[in-house]
């Protein structure tokens, strides 16, 4: 007989990312808050998911809205008080639910002690704390390294007359992960934050935590093109990516295995074929190096099916897959593929083998909010060729009052015009809402061993239509998802079609027979179980 495995909570469970600034203000001073996030949990309990993913609240410059960290160990006022983080903690267990945070061990701010204390002189005990570089023979930067919001990756520092690295902004300069005592105080900072009660950590810029040691040129990008990033000017093989960084992730995942059940995600831009490198020797580096190709993916019934089985095919023995189709580094969903498709999209996202993470707002329909160029916030939206992230990170939408019931004070980023009907208190009280579409999906895929657990296997993608198969030893559903807007016939080739439908974007289709064929109207996707 077989040997039953039980799936640890984050391979069965649900991710919602809330964006901290954005989700919902306590305080009446227009910013999100840790006690705002609080006061929302009894509806992500209602909705139905098992974790959040809690982007950065920790003492910054804000120079990147948080990514730019000056005390590891603390809160920012903005956001609370370490008192708020800690009741925050006992109201996500106390409804069984989880918490991950971000972690961000790249760069810090350049407000922060450490490289304070790195560019006082250049006999500092944590000058190597940092990547510090000579000036070339011109007197310019070490290398062509581009930073990802534009200009050079080197900064000039007049005291120390060496240029120091910074893969973003130059108020954010990165740590030199080669150097043991940077490794020892960071993993203090997360034995620090899972003393506190976090169940796991989403690790920013995983992809970029070790750089070339030779400091290598980078190759220029034969497909640049004129009004693209200037980042994309050259390819960044030396300066991500590297072979030496799965040793980091080895150190961070031996530091959370000293705690019981923990999660390791990171994020990283790469081909499948690098992501699931991070997954490291058997399966001793991150637990969901994060997979983000349907945020970059056409929305194409081929080309997906393409890539779920190159993912599925690459990864190794028991390592679980992940999916996200929204951040907030990227346009919202609904600008991506349309209004008509969001139900299908959520099909997708929710029914494919492994762990998905939800972003703040998909689940009622929110799309991206234009900024006026004058008041974009985002500094990679200030940048030559850069498009602003703000769009996709503006309030949650609550109710119909002022300000979307998020705050009482004017939003850090304005709301969209048409809360009014676009909100959560709207959309509980309409039975076929699009939240209500999303309820009773994950309350579904909750309910169903073949969904949040179960083996998948690819049945069709042709034209339009994509179709595959989940199942466990008692249990198959046939997903069939319709990409397009035109009906379709759908007739399986592989598998022997009979059954029932569960669940559809469209609820009249819902407890019909289906057998031998299947029709599927435009926009349409379905759970149909199959009879043995």
């Amino acid at each position: 007989m077989k040997k039953k495995t039980t799936k640890h909570w984050w391979q069965t469970g649900i991710i919602y990312q809330i964006y901290i600034r954005s989700f919902k203000d306590s305080n009446e001073d227009g910013i999100g808050d840790i006690r705002g996030v609080i006061q929302q949990l009894d509806y992500l309990t209602w909705l139905g998911i098992d974790a959040i993913w809690l982007t950065p609240f920790y003492p910054s410059p804000m120079k990147d809205f948080g990514y730019d960290i000056s005390d590891y160990k603390g809160i920012h006022p903005l956001f609370g008080e370490m008192g708020d983080f800690e009741d925050l903690v006992k109201e996500v267990h106390k409804r069984d639910l989880k918490l991950i945070v971000d972690f961000v061990p790249n760069h810090t701010s350049d407000e922060h002690p450490w490289f304070k204390e790195s560019r006082s002189s250049r006999s500092s005990p944590k000058r190597d704390w940092y990547y510090w570089c000579d000036a070339n023979e011109k007197g310019g930067p070490p290398n062509n390294w581009k930073s990802v919001f534009g200009g050079s990756a080197w900064e000039w520092d007049s005291t120390t007359k060496q240029y120091y690295y910074h893969a973003f902004l130059k108020e954010q300069p990165d740590c030199n992960w080669r150097n043991p005592e940077v490794q020892k105080e960071m993993q203090k900072i997360m034995r620090f934050w899972m003393d506190k009660g976090v169940d796991g950590f989403r690790v920013d810029v995983m992809w970029h935590m070790m750089k070339d040691a030779r400091w290598r040129n980078n190759p220029p990008n034969p497909d640049y093109k004129k009004g693209m990033p200037e980042f994309d000017q050259v390819l960044p093989l030396y300066s991500t990516d590297q072979p030496e960084v799965h040793e980091v992730v080895g150190i961070m995942r031996r530091t959370i295995d000293e705690y019981k059940d923990k999660v390791l995600i990171g994020e990283m831009y790469l081909p499948v074929e690098n992501v699931v490198d991070y997954y490291g020797e058997d399966n001793q580096g991150a637990h969901l190096p994060g997979n983000f190709q349907l945020l970059l993916l056409p929305w194409d019934a081929r080309t997906i099916a393409l890539e779920i089985d190159k993912y599925e095919s690459s990864l190794p023995p028991e390592a679980w897959p992940n999916w996200v189709l929204s951040n907030h580094d990227r346009p919202r969903l609904y600008n991506r593929i349309g209004k008509e498709q969001i139900r299908v999209a959520a099909l997708l996202l929710l029914t494919l083998r492994g762990t998905p993470t939800l972003y703040y707002g998909d689940e009622i329909g929110m799309h991206n909010v234009e900024i006026p160029k004058n008041d974009i916030q985002d500094p990679q939206g200030k940048m030559s060729g850069g498009q602003s992230r703000d769009p996709q990170r503006t309030p949650m939408q609550w109710d119909s009052s002022a300000n979307a019931g998020f705050s009482k004070a004017e939003p850090w980023l304005p709301i969209a015009d048409d809360y009014a009907q676009v909100n959560v208190e709207k959309q509980k009280e309409a039975t076929e809402s699009l939240l209500q579409f999303y309820k009773k999906l994950l309350a579904l895929r909750k309910k169903e061993p073949a969904l949040n657990q179960g083996l998948y296997a690819p049945v069709h993608a042709h034209g339009n239509l994509l179709a595959y198969v989940r199942e466990t030893e008692s249990r198959r559903l046939l997903v069939v998802l319709n990409l397009g807007n035109k009906n379709a016939r759908f007739t399986p080739q592989t598998i022997a079609v009979k059954g029932e439908v569960l669940l559809s974007t469209n609820p009249g289709d819902e407890g019909k027979k289906i057998k031998n064929s299947i029709s599927i109207k435009k926009n349409e996707g379905m759970i149909i179980r199959l009879e043995s």
